[in-house]
């Protein structure tokens, strides 16, 4: 009842700061989120996200067309889920961020062959991103598969400079320690 309770007043909050600020992206991004990912009962629903995906389509033609990959995603339509990633590489071709979502999705899927060749795109785009490391390694744990070059991954991520956007350095740690453990 309490987390019901606080899921409902974060959407309210939400919902308040894209009323009063209806361009900032990381208030329509979140709010995407909530609607995306909560329950109907919680104030969520796809038919909302969506409608939200068509205001971050305004500003942004790559957030929008990664906001559709995660809509198809959980309407368990993978091929339009793809086709919407490419497309988000498409709109923004220097973005690292979006060639690791591709790569993220495709190791989801299984095709890791795909995504270890899209992991290097992505180190070919930008060979210093700790995100690619991060990302990478994270696959490569969850797969329990090189383990070696995840270890390396997780060690060159610890001593990267990072920002608060990027993942904390003790989920790297987390990640490094199920590595070491396998």
């Amino acid at each position: 009842m309490v987390a019901g309770f606080h899921a409902a007043k974060a959407r309210q909050y939400l919902e308040k700061a894209v009323a009063l600020s209806p361009h900032y992206s990381e208030a329509l991004n979140d709010l995407f989120a909530y609607y995306l990912e909560a329950p109907g009962i919680l104030g969520g629903g796809l038919d909302k996200a969506e409608a939200i995906a068509q205001r971050i389509a305004e500003r942004s033609p790559a957030e929008y067309h990664f906001a559709e990959a995660q809509l198809a995603e959980k309407r368990k339509d993978y091929p339009s889920a793809e086709q919407h990633l490419h497309r988000a590489m498409e709109e923004s071709p220097r973005e690292v961020g979006r060639v690791i979502d591709l790569a993220t999705f495709l190791a989801r899927r299984g095709r890791m062959e795909e995504s270890d060749a899209t992991f290097a795109q992505a180190e070919k785009l930008a060979p210093n991103d700790p995100r690619i490391a991060f990302a990478h390694a994270r696959i490569e744990v969850e797969h329990k598969r090189n383990l070696d070059e995840a270890r390396q991954l997780l060690k060159k991520y610890l001593q990267s400079a990072i920002t608060p956007d990027d993942p904390p350095k003790q989920s790297a740690e987390k990640l490094l320690q199920q590595a070491q453990g396998s």
